[in-house]
């Protein structure tokens, strides 16, 4: 299995900055993709940004500018740099991955159990 930890969710006022990591660990044959998602009370999940193997990104229209994705693959590692965070950030944010692993030759996707970014006063 392929196991995910997301971490750096917390508190943070209107306009401040919060950097949120994920780890992937298990028995990874390898990585195609790594993505945020977020889902705010009374909304559907919603895709936040993506980057891929050769390092190919995309982002919600929502937070392009503000928000950075990046990688280091060798830890098997992605990291979303959050800046100028409004109210409507808020939500519990989830870590993607889409891998093969040494079990299986065929890409699935991983989650993980998400983490609380609350932008508020």
């Amino acid at each position: 299995q392929v196991q995910l930890v997301e971490s750096g969710g917390g508190l943070v006022q209107p306009g401040g900055s919060l950097r949120l990591s994920c780890a992937a660990s298990g028995s990874i044959f390898s990585i195609a993709a790594m993505a945020w998602y977020r889902q705010a009370p009374g909304k559907e999940r919603e895709l936040v940004a993506k980057v891929t193997s050769v390092g190919l990104t995309n982002y919600a229209d929502s937070v392009l500018g503000r928000f950075t994705i990046s990688r280091d693959n060798a830890k098997n590692t992605v990291y979303l740099q959050m800046n100028s965070l409004k109210p409507e950030d808020t939500a519990v944010y989830y870590c993607n991955c889409k891998a093969q692993t040494q079990r299986y030759g065929y890409v699935l996707d991983y989650w993980g159990k998400g983490t609380l970014v609350t932008v508020s006063s």
